[in-house]
């Protein structure tokens, strides 16, 4: 049954050099063949501030980026976030694309006085996370525990009411081989087709 999924390019860099944005180019070429409707947003290349203010994140506006952004995650019934391990962590563009979008009255419901949280806002929409990082991705998931992901898929997404969240792990990738890289890529175009 065909889905609507939302591709979400996270590497911070739009140069096209990025095996990120060959991911997405391969999940987006995937779903498109087996019939998903896709739509695609590319952080890199996405104008809005850092949020620095309590107000600005809970009050203010969302920018005219966030706020398409937030129409298309209204839309999806899948979402891919696509983006490299950078210090073991998001990074800080991509972090702050969520800390944008995901706000009070659109991700979760503003919290009430006397409640310690807001109720989920986007229920009904499952996530796939696929993640480049430069060290093996079993010393990442087992070692470090995979905090960060865990991190992300409890205390934003799973927050948010997304759900069920899997992911894919890339790692070593100074050392991978053309055909390492491809093997992922068709990988990852199976999953769009699949719509996972």
């Amino acid at each position: 049954m065909a889905k609507r999924i939302l591709i979400l390019d996270g590497h911070p860099d739009p140069s096209p050099m990025h095996f990120c944005h060959a991911l997405a180019h391969a999940y987006a070429g995937g779903a498109h063949d087996a019939g998903h409707e896709v739509r695609r947003i590319n952080v890199g290349e996405l104008d809005f501030p850092i949020l620095r203010t309590m107000d600005d994140w809970s009050r203010a506006p969302p920018p005219p980026a966030i706020a398409k952004a937030q129409e298309d995650m209204l839309w999806a019934e899948h979402i891919v976030i696509i983006f490299p391990l950078w210090l073991g962590n998001l990074p800080a563009l991509l972090k702050g694309f969520f800390e944008q979008t995901f706000r009070p009255g659109f991700a979760f419901s503003r919290i009430e006085e006397g409640k310690a949280v807001g109720q989920s806002l986007l229920p009904g929409r499952s996530v796939r996370l696929i993640v480049t990082m430069g060290m093996p991705a079993c010393l990442f998931r087992w070692y470090f525990c995979a905090h960060s992901i865990r991190s992300l898929k409890r205390n934003i997404l799973g927050y948010c009411g997304l759900n069920p969240i899997h992911d894919t792990l890339i790692g070593s990738m100074a050392l991978v081989d053309g055909n390492t890289r491809q093997r992922e890529l068709e990988k990852t175009r199976a999953l769009g087709y699949q719509g996972d």
